[in-house]
């Protein structure tokens, strides 16, 4: 084995976990090497926009990038594109790359992010079908929708929908296939999901909810139709399989950490292993605002801030990661924001009006609040994230009154009396 080089922290992954880490390590003085490995051959950039913005009919050629050209270099930073991890040597505390070299690690942390999950149906990887998560992913969809004249998305979740909504942005046909029987339902209330599905409606999409498919046909070795369940042909120039991702854990598995849906981690953002740590789409953690029931979320936010916790706990602050979630989804006209981790159950109390697409929908359990979803009110999202953040006390009785305003009684609350 060669190439074996002096310890630090190793960080698998150079997305927004792996960078916010990096990043947070040597603002906070980290001394010792940092070493970021990522698989993609690219400079590291921003997850989000590749389903929205850079696929719009005005959207900028290249991603943003996460950090400047310098950063990495000016921070003692030693930025590895193309480096991909085969394996975990948890005896020798080493990473093994697929060209046969070995990197030592004193720490090392796992930001492997999630991959697309592939429906296992016949025609599932011929080209033209598309998944929703690389950049290389991304170009093949940029330039396959400008000559697109139909399109079917496969999965009703963010993703699906705001593809959707660039591809009419291009004139294209869209048709949505969802098993489910509402748009984005694990995630929003019905009513909230129901206002969705009204506003993709009216962009012109065909919504089938419902419909799981069955396959992809094929004509010269192409995608030229999706059939549903139901044994309905769906035609298309292109298909999105937009049915969610699967964590990255098989590094993790085959080096025996625990895994549970995702890789285990405590408060601390520690595994099993307490020499190794996984942070972002990858990890599942007790959340003290679920009760302490397992989580793994798929977000950015969670993911930058267990980067932020997990460098407190390499340089010493000893303390449980408590932050609460919150997620972001542009669909059109349509900003979705939520707070917390809606759930089915909830009992729901309604700010604005759903008529104007200007609402809130607050969800409780056991009369505590327990996630706030809005669409074009960002006032009661920053107000939501303050409630959440200072453990404010709101009932559904109080959040019901005739002229209740959450910001104000966020401001209110949060200031000491």
């Amino acid at each position: 084995m060669t190439g074996r080089s002096g310890a630090g922290t190793v960080i698998v992954g150079a997305g927004h976990a792996g960078v916010q880490l990096a990043d947070t390590l040597r603002t906070g003085g980290y001394p010792d090497r940092v070493v970021l490995l990522d698989a993609q051959d690219t400079a590291p950039y921003q997850r989000p926009p590749l389903s929205k913005e850079y696929l719009a009919p005005d959207g900028a050629p290249e991603p943003v990038p996460l950090r400047g050209e310098r950063f990495y270099s000016d921070h003692g930073i030693e930025l590895r594109p193309g480096a991909r991890v085969r394996a975990i040597d948890r005896a020798a505390r080493a990473v093994l790359l697929d060209d046969g070299t070995a990197v030592d690690y004193a720490t090392l942390v796992l930001a492997t992010g999630a991959e697309p999950r592939r429906p296992p149906v016949p025609g599932a990887t011929l080209p033209g079908v598309h998944g929703p998560v690389t950049l290389a992913d991304a170009r093949a969809l940029r330039a396959a929708l400008p000559g697109a004249r139909s399109a079917v998305v496969v999965g009703a979740g963010f993703i699906g929908l705001e593809f959707a909504a660039v591809a009419r942005a291009h004139g294209v046909e869209v048709t949505v296939l969802e098993a489910a029987e509402r748009p984005m339902a694990r995630v929003l209330s019905p009513t909230m999901s129901d206002y969705f599905a009204g506003a993709h409606t009216r962009m012109g999409t065909e919504l089938r909810m419902g419909e799981a498919l069955a396959s992809i046909e094929e004509d010269r070795g192409r995608a030229v139709a999706a059939v549903g369940a139901t044994g309905r042909r769906y035609p298309a120039d292109l298909v999105l399989m937009g049915v969610g991702v699967a964590p990255r854990v098989a590094l993790a598995r085959e080096a025996g950490l625990r895994v549970c849906d995702g890789v285990a981690v405590d408060t601390r953002l520690r595994t099993s292993d307490p020499s190794i740590l996984a942070i972002g789409d990858c990890a599942t953690f007790p959340a003290p605002w679920q009760g302490g029931e397992w989580v793994r979320l798929e977000s950015v936010q969670n993911a930058t801030d267990q980067a932020r916790h997990a460098a407190g706990t390499l340089l010493g602050v000893e303390e449980p990661y408590t932050e609460p979630p919150w997620f972001w989804s542009i669909q059109g006209e349509h900003r979705l924001q939520i707070a917390g981790v809606p759930r089915a159950g909830d009992e729901h109390v309604i700010l604005g009006d759903p008529e104007r697409g200007r609402f809130s929908v607050l969800g409780f359990r056991g009369g505590v609040l327990g996630a706030v979803e809005s669409v074009n009110r960002p006032a009661d999202h920053a107000a939501a994230r303050r409630v959440f953040r200072h453990g404010l006390s709101l009932t559904p009785e109080r959040a019901g009154e005739p002229g209740f305003d959450l910001k104000s009684y966020a401001a209110r609350a949060s200031v000491p009396g």
